[in-house]
């Protein structure tokens, strides 16, 4: 792992530090490999208390100031701290430099400004706080901090959420008041604190779901783990956090979130995605269904006139079924249209040449699009390449191409054949036929341009398409 990339871990996880110590954190990196020049390349404020820095410094420089504290603890590989309750603002402040090393050299200095006018009332949840920040701190100087990212940012715990101070003994020396009330959730009774963590959690779950690890092996603090607890219908995410002193264990640091309300929403949303699979499935089946009816029902027919009306239908209805049979198997209502797209000319192909053999090809991509724009689409590209077959090689063989274009939020689609072209005279608007206006009626609701010319580079005809993709 590169420097920028260790320090980008770190600052995806350095909330934890801020809350902790009840400080803003900012991140200088140096520009010069002599560290004359700092760049402040990040910024975060607590949770837990006031900030001190009331503007945002992302950008500022540090140039040519060799006592500047930041540049101090860059040289010296040393914290360097301001006097006490420096004036900042009008607030007291206190500020410490701190090196950031990787094997043994700096990288960079993350500065912590404390707001000590709203410093919080000492009580065991700061002295714990700070006690686990002064060991974090340590870590960071000596590069063993940022520990494992999480696997889901979106159920981390924060400080906030819940907080065991876990002794090398595994014995919890302080639980946090929202911790408390998550383990009351899940059905201990008594007091959390002077209880064995690893006997604790594992009397009280139903199941506990690791999450990269085995908790069995790490739950004893060696190792930093993320693990799910469920019990009595609630839910808890618990992270553990290994603390080392220089030579030896401190502890484990353990955050905890209530997770009870989350995974109930989730297990609702899959719920409601099964749903709307299932839903889309029965459509593509009616839709099927239709379409089987509709080819019994033209074989019956005496009328060639009435026999093809009813052939255009069972495609029509086919290529809306294509549609749904696709979203049928997808989490988001989205559509990859080539697969969609090499269906319909396939069944263009097998059904719409009368005489001799057409091959419809698709040469590029359409991307993914929206499902509301799927299903004209699909209809739209079977409407054309219907009418190539039909009026351009007049049923005979042929090729017909398909030739999409995604550039930035337009789909940019031509639709071409190798036959006889435009009758002189032609001119959009003046046709009555159904499959144009079909064409025209939709491409229009998707707020997009349609043309249809012969084509410059040789023989036949050349529809051209223009929608704009959200």
């Amino acid at each position: 792992m590169s420097d920028d990339e260790w320090l980008d871990a770190f600052v995806s996880g350095w909330q934890m530090l801020a809350d902790l110590s009840f400080s803003d954190l900012v991140l200088w990196k140096p520009l010069t490999e002599e560290g004359d020049i700092f760049a402040c390349t990040a910024q975060v404020r607590p949770v837990t208390g006031p900030t001190a820095l009331e503007e945002d410094i992302v950008g500022e420089l540090i140039e040519y100031e060799p006592d500047h504290q930041v540049t101090v603890a860059f040289m010296t590989h040393e914290i360097a701290e301001t006097s006490d309750n420096a004036i900042s603002a009008g607030i007291p402040v206190d500020v410490w430099a701190i090196p950031v090393l990787r094997h043994d050299r700096p990288v960079a200095v993350i500065e912590r400004h404390t707001n000590q006018m709203g410093m919080r009332a000492t009580g065991a949840l700061e002295e714990n706080y700070l006690e686990a920040a002064e060991i974090l701190t340590q870590m960071l100087m000596r590069g063993e901090f940022p520990l494992v990212p999480p696997s889901d940012k979106a159920l981390m715990p924060r400080v906030a959420d819940g907080v065991l101070r876990v002794q090398p003994d595994g014995v919890i020396s302080y639980a946090s008041p929202n911790a408390i009330t998550g383990y009351r959730r899940l059905g201990a009774i008594g007091d959390i604190e002077g209880e064995r963590f690893r006997e604790l959690t594992r009397q009280l779950r139903e199941g506990v779901e690791a999450v990269g690890q085995t908790v069995s092996a790490d739950i004893d603090g060696r190792l930093t783990l993320e693990f799910d607890v469920e019990a009595r219908g609630a839910s808890m995410r618990f992270v553990v956090l290994p603390l080392w002193l220089e030579f030896t264990t401190a502890g484990m640091l353990v955050l905890c979130r209530d997770t009870t309300d989350l995974r109930r929403r989730d297990r609702m949303l899959v719920t409601k995605d099964a749903t709307i699979r299932e839903i889309h499935h029965r459509v593509k089946n009616n839709l099927q269904t239709v379409a089987a009816l509709l080819r019994m029902q033209s074989r019956r027919l005496k009328s060639e006139e009435g026999k093809e009306a009813l052939r255009d239908a069972m495609r029509r209805v086919s290529s809306i079924a294509m549609v749904h049979e696709t979203l049928s198997y997808s989490l988001v209502e989205e559509v990859a249209f080539d697969e969609v797209c090499d269906k319909i000319l396939d069944m263009v192909g097998d059904l719409a040449a009368s005489a001799g053999t057409v091959r419809a090809v698709r040469r590029g991509t359409f991307g993914v699009i929206p499902a509301e724009m799927a299903t004209s689409l699909s209809m739209v590209i079977t409407e054309l390449c219907q009418n190539a077959v039909e009026h351009g090689l007049d049923s005979a063989s042929g090729v017909v191409e398909v030739v999409p274009q995604r550039d930035r939020a337009m789909l940019r689609i031509d639709i071409a054949d190798g036959g006889h072209g435009l009758p002189e005279g032609f001119r959009m608007g003046a046709q009555k036929s159904l499959g144009l206006s079909i064409i025209s009626t939709l491409i229009h609701d998707l707020d997009g341009t349609f043309t249809l010319k012969n084509r410059e580079d040789g023989p036949g005809t050349v529809a051209h398409i223009m929608l704009p993709v959200p």
